[in-house]
């Protein structure tokens, strides 16, 4: 019951996406094959996730589980249930303090049940006047323990104008998420240098007009 629920809820945010954003794919850099991949992306809204989501083919999308934040989407019931159910979401907690597992440990299970992921690696969302912020070390810890899965960069655009920050209510405009060509840790590469490549693999897709 729960997966048919999950279903039917999944498809109304596909329809309710489609109509306030006419979201669309650019596979720009690689093709929307059913392959094993780490989709990562820029974040400035709160509908960044189901922008994402949404574009992915439905044979992509039912393999593709996100790696959110537990304590916005265990917030109340529905949330936690879109997050765990729909987005078959990895929950979690931001706050150390609060953490009873490691999460890079819970990302990579994921993968090895042949899951491919959604994730954020600036951490946060971008509240800066710069496109993105600095990415935080998951994405590389997680790329040293599965070098051979393709990172793919996924750019958001027009979705810090739909869902304004404080908003609750979206504002209709059209989106465009772009898949670039897959990044791979390379043997002996450094954190920081590795972070700066595939911060600029993601850079390289904003559109020529530029991010105002």
């Amino acid at each position: 019951m729960r997966r048919f629920a999950a279903s039917i809820v999944g498809h109304f945010l596909i329809v309710f996406a489609q109509f306030i954003t006419a979201a669309r794919a650019d596979w720009r850099g690689i093709e929307p094959v059913r392959r094993q991949r780490i989709y990562y992306a820029n974040h400035s809204s709160n509908a960044d996730l189901p922008l994402i989501w949404t574009v992915l083919p439905a044979a992509l999308r039912r393999d593709t589980r996100a790696v959110a934040a537990a304590d916005y989407w265990l917030k109340n019931k529905l949330r936690a249930f879109i997050g765990r159910d729909v987005f078959q979401g990895i929950l979690i907690d931001r706050r150390a303090e609060h953490r009873t597992e490691d999460p890079i440990a819970k990302i990579v299970e994921a993968l090895d049940e042949g899951a491919s992921i959604i994730i954020f690696p600036e951490g946060g969302r971008n509240r800066t006047e710069d496109p993105l912020m600095p990415f935080k070390a998951g994405l590389y810890n997680i790329a040293r323990q599965r070098p051979e899965i393709d990172l793919v960069p996924c750019w958001i655009d027009n979705i810090s104008h739909i869902m304004p920050s404080g908003e609750v209510i979206p504002v209709p405009l059209a989106c465009t998420v772009t898949f670039g060509a897959p990044v791979h840790v390379r043997e002996e590469e450094a954190k920081n240098a590795f972070l700066k490549r595939a911060s600029d693999a993601l850079r390289d897709l904003i559109p020529a007009r530029g991010h105002a």
